[in-house]
């Protein structure tokens, strides 16, 4: 093979390479276009996504085909309005065309297409294809460079067709790894959100990620501590039942014993202790191997303070009743509610009887357990 080719196929090989490893790391897109249309000698590359209702999705393109943002609207429709998309989705799906294999000279220099469009991008020739992508759109590859460059050869079009069906499989994976991740995402969002801190730690207690309320209750509080990466309790006898707890909870995770968890009331001087539970968190197997078992710890503060904004919308309450409720849910007592926000106890009973009517609940004790469980505590962020 003369060595012409063989650099022709080291760069194939690479940019094919460069697609999988794009398709895992999604910040390795930004110049795939520009590898693509390095790889086949050529000026532009378009990677785009045509849907449903005229939707055109801009995957990825070179630098020479974007539009200034007062553009933008013009570029959009002639995206959508793209006259070798339309041809080549009747020219067959997953084929290696040409813009000669679509349009003959004069029907293109005619057309507003390469009138308006074209011609301002500097593009006349064309290499691509269509292909089927998820949700029912198009998936769109378009390889472009400008008159006196010449028309693509066969060689090029052989190129063009080993990249082809690699980019699909590594659209599909980037698409598939994204759905992951916003999964992934909206769990760790979740748990952010969540009133109760929340860790995943190793048999030692090993810190292997931790949500931002249990990163508060951390800082926060002095009984806990992480230490040389490990969850501890400062108390040496609660800290011995913890890792035992922690060890349980591993070896039902292991599959070893059955016990679905357990718990440890963390005492504080002069507040309400601290509530621990412990969760066995058994691994999933796949084709690339198990994950390993871990456990996750919940910590709950019973004091932490209730978020009052969504109280007074969840029950149309005052910013006064908001308050007490606040406190309601926290446990506090009628007299503990009129010293600390320095109103009579009369006033207290006042906007208790208007919160009891609110709620739609009856006792006092009522009230306090659907407050509590309404909203969440306030968090970090």
């Amino acid at each position: 093979m003369p060595s012409q080719e063989l650099y022709a196929s080291s760069r194939v090989s690479g940019l094919i390479a460069h697609l999988y490893d794009a398709a895992i790391d999604d910040t390795l897109w930004s110049g795939t276009a520009n590898r693509i249309a390095e790889t086949l000698g050529s000026t532009s590359t378009v990677l785009k996504l045509h849907g449903d209702n005229a939707r055109v999705n801009l995957l990825e393109c070179t630098e020479n085909l974007m539009v200034s943002e007062r553009e933008q609207a013009w570029a959009d429709d002639w995206h959508r309005k793209d006259l070798w998309v339309e041809r080549s989705v009747a020219y067959g799906m997953q084929r290696i065309i040409t813009d000669e294999d679509l349009v003959t000279r004069e029907e293109q220099a005619r057309s507003g297409f390469y009138q308006e469009w074209l011609r301002h991008l500097d593009i006349h020739h064309m290499l691509g294809a269509v292909f089927p992508a998820a949700d029912g759109a198009i998936g769109v590859l378009g390889i472009h460079r400008p008159q006196g460059a010449g028309a693509y050869t066969r060689r090029e079009r052989r190129q063009a067709a080993l990249v082809l069906p690699h980019l699909q499989r590594a659209l599909r994976l980037g698409q598939r790894f994204a759905s992951v991740s916003q999964s992934h995402a909206a769990a760790l969002q979740a748990l952010d959100r969540l009133d109760t801190g929340v860790l995943m730690v190793s048999d030692t207690g090993r810190v292997i990620q931790a949500s931002s309320m249990a990163e508060r209750l951390l800082r926060e509080n002095g009984e806990l501590a992480v230490i040389r990466g490990r969850l501890a309790l400062r108390l040496p006898a609660l800290h011995g039942k913890l890792l035992s707890l922690l060890q349980g909870a591993m070896d039902t995770a292991r599959g070893r014993i059955a016990k679905p968890g357990a718990a440890l009331s963390i005492p504080r001087p002069h507040r309400m202790p601290l509530a621990l539970e412990v969760a066995p968190l058994r691994p999933t197997a796949s084709a690339f191997g198990e994950q390993r078992p871990a456990v996750l710890v919940f910590i709950r503060d019973p004091e932490a303070p209730i978020a009052v904004a969504r109280l007074r919308e969840l029950f149309g309450l005052t910013r006064t009743e908001g308050a007490v409720a606040a406190a309601l849910g926290r446990g506090a007592s009628l007299e503990d509610i009129a010293v600390t926000m320095g109103i009579g106890l009369s006033t207290v009973r006042s906007h208790l009887k208007r919160i009891l009517a609110k709620t739609g609940t009856h006792r006092q004790a009522e009230a306090a357990a659907l407050l509590a469980r309404s909203v969440s505590s306030v968090s970090s962020h």
